[in-house]
C-alpha cells in the first residue's frame, strides 16, 4: 500500500465524517425549533409533488441509442421526470429573480 492509497482512504473517511455532520447537526438544531423542521418537511413535500408532476408528464420512449446503454422504459421515465422537474424549478427561479428586480426598481 503506497501513499496514494492511504491518502484516498483518508479522504473517503473525511468525506464520510463531513456527510454525517452535514446530516446530523442540522437535525439536532432543528429539534430545538420544531416549526423549522415542519417547514423543511413542507419544502421536501413540495419538491416531491413537483417531481411527481414531472414524472406523470414525462414519456417512456426507448430508442436504439437508449438500449445501447441499457436504459429501459422505467429509467427513461425517471430521467424525463427529473429533467421536467429541473425545467420547472429553473422557470420558478427565473420568475422569482425577475420579480425581485422589478420590485426593487419600483420601490
Amino acid at each position: 500500500m503506497d501513499f496514494i492509497d492511504i491518502a484516498l482512504i483518508g479522504s473517503y473517511i473525511l468525506v464520510g465524517i463531513a456527510l454525517l455532520a452535514a446530516i446530523i447537526l442540522p437535525l439536532i438544531n432543528a429539534l430545538d425549533d420544531l416549526s423549522s423542521l415542519a417547514m423543511s418537511a413542507v419544502g421536501i413535500l413540495i419538491l416531491l409533488v413537483i417531481f411527481g408532476l414531472g414524472y406523470a408528464i414525462s414519456g417512456d420512449e426507448v430508442t436504439a441509442v437508449y438500449t445501447k446503454y441499457d436504459v429501459d422504459a422505467g429509467l427513461s421515465k425517471l430521467v424525463g421526470g427529473s429533467l421536467i422537474m429541473m425545467y420547472l424549478l429553473t422557470g420558478v427561479a427565473l420568475v422569482g429573480i425577475v420579480y425581485t428586480e422589478i420590485s426593487k426598481i419600483v420601490k
